[in-house]
C-alpha cells in the first residue's frame, strides 16, 4: 500500500492526538485521500489498554476515537502497517470512495 496522506499522532498528549486526527481526516477527505498512514507510536509489550498519557496510550485509544467519532462511515478499512510505514507503531485506513 501506498499512502496518499500521513498523519503523525506520536508524541502527542491524548487530547492533542484526538484533536490532530480529527483535523487530519477532515483534511484528507478535502484532498481526496483514498489511504492514510496514521502514525501512533508502538505500544509496550504486555501493556494495558487504558494507561492515561503512558507510551503506547495514543495506539490503545485510536481505535475507540475512529468508532465513535464523525468518521467512522467513511472508514472503509482498517490495516497494519508495513514495516517501511511504521509496522507495529502505524496504521493504514483506507477511506470509502466518494460517489
Amino acid at each position: 500500500m501506498a499512502p496518499d496522506f500521513t498523519l503523525d499522532l506520536h508524541g502527542h498528549t491524548l487530547d492533542a492526538a484526538h484533536r490532530r486526527l480529527d483535523s487530519g481526516l477532515i483534511q484528507a477527505k478535502a484532498m481526496r485521500a483514498r489511504v492514510i498512514l496514521l502514525i501512533t507510536g508502538k505500544p509496550r509489550p504486555g501493556a494495558a489498554a487504558d494507561r492515561g498519557e503512558r507510551r503506547g496510550a495514543i495506539r490503545a485509544k485510536v481505535l475507540d476515537w475512529l468508532a465513535a467519532g464523525p468518521h467512522g462511515s467513511d472508514i472503509a478499512a482498517i490495516r497494519s502497517a508495513h514495516r517501511r510505514h511504521g509496522g507495529d507503531g502505524a496504521l493504514y485506513l483506507v477511506l470509502r470512495r466518494r460517489r
